[in-house]
């Protein structure tokens, strides 16, 4: 693939991933396919709250037309061609929220740094869904470019299982080495118990913390915490229901990573749930403006 610049455009943020179909099962509803990804997710959140973004994503050109919502958002898309755009299914078999059956129906394949184009980015973000979408070579190879670097650790935790493209998670031999290359790092709870031992949040992030990267958030059902700066800050959400709870991580940092540009990790996370709250009242990506995050804060900030 030949090598892609933009030698011209400076970004805020950078989100690295696959887009995808989302097949959404709701506990007793019926499914509804739609686009997804986190980096759909966290993109549109960047680009809503008035970041420069870009999104460079790995999908079939056959299905470009699902980046729509994107480019009208004001995200420049770099499109990394595959045979298959990555088709995930979510079946919510219980009304317990968080517990998920996920299954990779077909993938888009793993990304390397050759692909990835050389941007005047201040972070890149690597937003996978599975383990099938980044290596060691290419947050090694992304490090050394420069700039801030982070992770959803769901990237790696999430692991497809050959004979049944079900997800099955489970620990990351690499996870301490991952970490360490990171200037911030995000997980769930489910993710953190795995790779921790602990469901104790400040636990698992004092554990996180401790293999090298400075800032960690995790989330829960109930809020999110964040571990920076060597102190620890929660917030709960305020949602009024979870019918969009599919992304609500992917949300949640992504806010968090924007706010963090300008503003100190305490502010930032008041931010993300107040955000995350808002986008989990309404299916998809979020949609809100920046002053229906802040009216949130004001008026019910979650604790």
């Amino acid at each position: 693939m030949p090598k892609q610049t933009a030698a011209s455009t400076s970004y805020d943020l950078t989100f690295v991933g696959h887009m995808c179909y989302d097949e959404i099962i709701p506990f007793g509803g019926k499914p509804v396919v739609a686009p997804g990804s986190a980096v759909l997710c966290g993109a549109m959140v960047a680009a809503r709250v008035g970041k420069r973004v870009a999104a460079v994503v790995k999908m079939s050109p056959q299905d470009k037309r699902i980046l729509k919502p994107l480019k009208d958002a004001g995200v420049d898309t770099y499109l990394i061609p595959a045979p298959f755009t990555t088709y995930s299914r979510v079946a919510h078999e219980t009304e317990n929220v968080d517990e998920r059956r996920l299954t990779i129906v077909r993938t888009a394949g793993r990304i390397v740094l050759g692909e990835v184009p050389e941007l005047h980015t201040k972070g890149f973000h690597l937003a996978g869904i599975s383990d099938s979408e980044f290596d060691m070579d290419l947050l090694r190879g992304l490090k050394a470019r420069g700039g801030h670097l982070s992770v959803d650790l769901q990237s790696f935790v999430r692991q497809i299982t050959p004979e049944t493209n079900e997800i099955k998670f489970a620990d990351v031999p690499d996870k301490q080495a991952i970490v360490r290359m990171m200037d911030k790092v995000k997980l769930d709870i489910v993710e953190a118990k795995i790779l921790t031992g602990t469901e104790d949040l400040e636990q698992a992030a004092l554990i996180v913390e401790s293999w090298g990267c400075p800032e960690v958030v995790i989330t829960h059902a109930e809020g999110v915490l964040a571990r920076a700066a060597g102190k620890t800050h929660y917030e709960k959400f305020s949602n009024k229901s979870v019918v969009g709870r599919t992304g609500r991580g992917d949300t949640t940092f992504a806010a968090y990573l924007c706010r963090r540009l300008e503003h100190n990790p305490e502010d930032s996370l008041k931010f993300a749930a107040a955000l995350v709250s808002i986008k989990m009242e309404s299916p998809g990506p979020f949609h809100g403006t920046l002053e229906d995050v802040f009216r949130r804060m004001r008026e019910d900030p979650g604790r």
